[in-house]
């Protein structure tokens, strides 16, 4: 038995060098199915985060009249508390929303003097609420539409919720990204099928120039397994050698994208990259292994016939 192994391994390596250019258009097309697949679990992961920061940072914001009772919005702050949906509530005051207000126009003079010439604060107190989880906040909007429903007519409290606005954002955001995965699926799919192919033709190439060699080998009574053998065995290697490659060509890629990824995306795509090595190595070269030893067996059962 290890006599035989020894013999499969020095043959699908003497079959490997032999045949080069082959061995050389197979690595070519399933180095770029590779690189694709990288590249998209790459873009997966910087959409993933971009969502989740984008998630993180909604909020609801509740806008109270102007003439709220101070007391009453906090008595809604403690109610908002106290849901189990709800996992911070932030209060700001009328005098700290005009501070705030002042801050973010500070260089829009005509937004000054018009707030100047109003003489008093139009700005009502204001609640922020953020969610345990975004599948949340529909419930917390239906609770505050509850409220205000409940609400006194002569002493109104809430102004408006600005659920509705964010909701749609967030939808449409998702959309896109979902989308672009849809369409990364696809070409992933598209390629790996071509990646297949073109691997299979060039092993049924490389089994037709060796067809004598084969022919001697059924004559002398090798088993079917070492027929296969070498071949198999080049099809992983055309795997391995792919899968290194693709990731020798994704390592200065990302390493240049890093820090315009970390500035525009706030998510260092390099580091990701360095810290999630060992699971990407495993998938690229894993996937090209697999590639290369299922285009092999497919080649070999359709035109080897043994």
């Amino acid at each position: 038995m290890l006599t035989s192994v020894k013999r499969i391994i020095r043959s699908g390596f003497v079959g490997f060098w032999r045949n080069a250019f082959v061995s050389l258009s197979a690595i070519f097309v399933i180095t770029v199915t590779l690189t694709v697949v990288g590249s998209m679990m790459l873009l997966g992961q910087l959409l993933d985060n971009t969502v989740a920061q984008i998630k993180d940072k909604v909020d609801i914001n509740v806008y109270m009249v102007t003439e709220a009772d101070e007391q009453m919005v906090l008595d809604l702050k403690e109610a908002l508390s106290g849901l189990s949906e709800i996992k911070e509530v932030t209060y700001t005051s009328r005098e700290q929303a005009l501070t705030n207000f002042r801050e973010r126009h500070r260089d829009d003079e005509l937004t000054i003097q018009a707030l100047e010439e109003l003489g008093d604060n139009p700005l009502g107190a204001a609640l922020s609420i953020r969610a345990k989880d975004p599948s949340h906040y529909e419930s917390i909007a239906s609770f505050l539409d509850q409220y205000k429903e409940n609400e006194a007519p002569d002493t109104p409290l809430i102004d408006r919720v600005n659920f509705n606005q964010n909701q749609e954002a967030i939808n449409k955001l998702t959309d896109i990204i979902n989308t672009i995965e849809r369409a990364s699926y696809l070409t992933m799919i598209v390629l790996i099928s071509a990646s297949v192919l073109i691997a299979f033709n060039t092993i049924r190439l490389a089994i037709y120039t060796a067809r004598e060699e084969i022919g001697v080998m059924r004559l002398v009574g090798a088993s079917n397994m070492f027929i296969r053998g070498p071949f198999i065995l080049q099809g992983i290697m055309y795997g391995l050698i792919s899968g290194i490659l693709t990731l020798l060509i994704l390592y200065p890629v990302v390493l240049w994208l890093g820090p315009r990824t970390e500035a525009f995306f706030l998510f260092n795509i390099f580091e990701y990259f360095v810290n999630n090595f060992g699971h990407l190595f495993a998938v690229i070269v894993g996937s090209g292994v697999v590639l290369g030893m299922v285009s092999s067996t497919l080649a070999i059962a359709r035109y080897l016939r043994v």
